[in-house]
């Protein structure tokens, strides 16, 4: 195991026998080594999955490797509200508690879409689907506290700027500037987020992974996947691109933390454009005014 040159000597024994994370994109990449790692030390994780199917085959492997038998997979499709709502439903009638949400999913650099309410894909899927579920879920998250939120957002973030008067990108699309607006996004709203949780024993974290082999390099045009493996060596393998995820969840020394942005597990700056309340304060009441929700 190569992790200590990216997480220095990081490795943490803390079991989590009786607590409950669910993982959003679980079935691959980081998501999956995030699970695996959390079902070791004894969770019951609910793998939050878009493809069912491939849910559920990555449910038996980390059964198997794990010894945990107590791991789940519920559909959730993050390009839909309506998905997003039948997930917490589910979720806020069947489990007594969650104690750690880990907003993981993610995609990249796509071609221009929208999800089936009509926003940017990336925007769509990779904040405003994450935004929603966090809402959805905070009373039973307030209710097992102390509890965590972690919010798997992107070195990327420097790539984009908010754009309050084209948030879907309709006057002209980037799709390196959306990921970017979007992973500023999931960092402008940790900080929001941490402010209005205050005091509430609800925690909430953002983190840059490392580049990492994985499948979010699947829309990359043929000569960057190329240069890509090229330059393999300097990205982290999935098990590696997992450790800040799991620091942040599970870390004791992070339990009176909220709101910051962690890389190699340890905190890490972030750009000047990610730490502007006035810009975090206008995403957040435009978010809200996107999902038609009032969360004060």
């Amino acid at each position: 195991m190569h992790l200590n040159v990216f997480c220095g000597q990081w490795s943490s024994s803390v079991r989590l026998d009786d607590k409950t994370v669910i993982i959003t994109g679980a079935n691959t990449g980081i998501g999956k080594e995030t699970a695996r790692d959390l079902a070791k030390r004894g969770a019951r994780v609910i793998m939050a999955c878009r493809d069912l199917e491939k849910a559920e085959a990555a449910r038996k492997e980390l059964i198997e490797d794990s010894g945990n038998q107590n791991i789940v997979a519920n559909k959730l499709d993050l390009s839909d509200t309506e998905s997003i709502r039948a997930f917490a439903e589910l979720i806020n009638k069947e489990e007594k508690q969650v104690n750690i949400l880990i907003n993981n999913a993610g995609i990249m650099m796509c071609p221009y879409s929208k999800t089936a309410d009509g926003f940017e894909m990336q925007f769509g899927v990779n904040h405003l689907g994450h935004f929603l579920l966090t809402y959805l879920l905070l009373d039973l998250l307030k209710k097992s506290a102390p509890s965590r939120i972690i919010n798997v957002a992107s070195v990327a973030h420097t790539w984009g700027s908010i754009h309050l008067d084209d948030i879907n990108s309709e006057k002209g699309y980037s799709p390196r500037r959306a990921y970017g607006q979007s992973k500023l996004a999931n960092i402008l709203c940790t900080r929001s987020l941490a402010k209005r949780l205050q005091g509430s024993g609800v925690t909430v974290y953002s983190l840059h992974p490392g580049v990492v082999q994985s499948e979010l390099f699947r829309n990359l045009s043929k000569p960057v996947q190329i240069a890509v493996k090229i330059f393999s060596p300097f990205t982290k393998t999935t098990i590696q691109g997992a450790q800040t995820t799991i620091y942040c969840a599970v870390e004791p020394k992070l339990d009176n933390e909220s709101g910051g942005y962690y890389s190699n597990c340890a905190p890490a700056q972030c750009s000047s454009e990610a730490l502007d309340d006035e810009m975090a304060q206008k995403l957040w009441e435009l978010s809200c005014q996107m999902l038609g929700i009032t969360w004060d």
